[in-house]
Formats: structure tokens, sequence, C-alpha cells
């Protein structure tokens, strides 16, 4: 039976590299962004594109992404999982940080999270059971200066993750939280290329190099290749030991 998989934030970066590596695996991919475009890939093969399926929603606004969740599980096909990659992030000195910039990281990065996993929830429980995969941080345990909100919001999605895992284990649904390092996408390419960013992380990260969508895809992948659903309210670090690094 054909199976499907909904991933939010999936037109660009990681979203789309997830989005692209579960169509080639064989997956039905929703793919959720305001845009509703499809993701930027550089698929190859045509049965992969065609099962990519563009939505056009925005995460921060619940009842557009549960009704977008709810067309995607309508139509007959086995749902398998979610991949709540959707996400946003700006800065401010913690004093001066706008309470605005608060609610709106807390909206996009955390809220989202729950109303997706909520949508999906009686879906996965009347199939038997899926993978629900939350795109943290790996600033949920650093002290990243000026980064108040963001770091916040992604601590709390690996709150949500560990809640969930236990509450829906009993209906065989496992929930992973992967918290990234610093990713070279499309969105920071430009800053990486001027170079300082470069200098930066060469001196923090141990490997000298970040890594890319791919790698996060990689994962997520491999994650739902798993048979086993013991696995589950785990947090992934995947930042190339940067965080370890003194």
């Amino acid at each position: 039976m054909e199976k499907l998989v909904i991933v939010t934030g999936a037109s660009r970066g990681i979203g789309a590299a997830i989005a692209s590596q579960l169509a080639t695996d064989g997956y039905h991919v929703g793919c959720i962004s305001r845009s509703g475009a499809l993701p930027a890939t550089g698929l190859s093969s045509n049965a992969a594109q065609r099962r990519l399926i563009p939505v056009a929603a925005d995460v921060a606004r619940p009842d557009e992404l549960r009704s977008a969740i709810d067309d995607l599980c309508s139509g007959g096909i086995e749902i398998r999982g979610l991949v709540n990659n959707a996400g946003s992030q700006s800065e401010a000195p913690s004093a001066e940080m706008p309470l605005e910039q608060w609610d709106e990281l807390m909206q996009i990065n955390a809220r989202s999270v729950v109303v997706a996993c909520q949508a999906i929830y009686p879906y996965l429980k009347k199939g038997n059971g899926g993978l629900i995969v939350n795109m943290g941080s790996f600033f949920d345990k650093v002290g990243a200066k000026r980064n108040l909100a963001y770091s916040a919001s992604k601590a709390a999605v690996g709150a949500i993750t560990r809640v969930l895992a236990v509450e829906w284990a009993k209906d065989r649904i496992s929930v992973i939280n992967i918290a990234p390092g610093f990713v070279l996408t499309d969105l920071n390419a430009e800053h990486w290329e001027k170079g300082r960013m470069q200098d930066y992380f060469e001196k923090r990260i141990p490997g000298g190099i970040p890594g890319q969508p791919e790698d996060i895809a990689e994962l997520a992948s491999a994650l739902f290749a798993m048979k086993s659903s013991f696995l589950t309210g785990e947090t992934v670090y995947m930042d190339g030991a940067q965080s370890l690094s003194p």
C-alpha cells in the first residue's frame, strides 16, 4: 500500500532535502509550505518527483495547518508520519528583545509543532502507529547570545517530544527530536561565502565544516526505515560535536 509522510517547511533547505529523500525512499510526501511550491530539489527520478504533493499553508495559522493535514490524510493512503521542520529564527539583545519576537518564534517554532501533532494523531492512531520527527536545535542546550526566544522555542520542542512520546507510546507512535547544529543552506549561503562565518565555524566545529541538508535528511530517512517503535522521546544532536567542543 502507498504510504504518506507529511513535511512542514518543505519548499527549501532542510525540509526540501527531507522531502526529496523520503520521496526517493518510496513515500508520498505532503509538502506543506507558505508558498505551496514544490521542494527545491535535484531529483532525477520522475517517479520520486511525482510522489511530492505540494500544499500551501502557514504553520503560524492553526486552522490552515490543521486543514492542510486533514486534506492530505483523507486521500485513502496509509499515513506513516510527520516531520515538523518549519521554523524561523531572529536575534536581539535579551534585555531589549521585543515580546512580539518571543511570541512569533514560540508560535512558529513550538505552537505549530503541537498543532500539527494533534492534527495527525488520530490518523496515526487509527493506522496502528507511526513516527513524528520534530526539528529542534542544539541551541536548546547552549547559551547562544541574542537568541533568547529562538533557544527557548527549540527547548520547548524537546519537551514536547518527550511528553508526546510518553503519552502516545501506547498507540505505537514514536516521537523523535532532531537537533541540528549549523547547516549550510540556500538561506545562509551568501553569508558563508563572504568568509566571516567560515572562519568562525572552522574554529567552533571540531571537523571544521558545517552540516548539509542531506545530512539531516539521511537521519530522518533512517528513522522512518526503522521497524521498532522502542526508540522514542530522544533528542538526537547532529552538530558535528560543536556543542561538546570547549
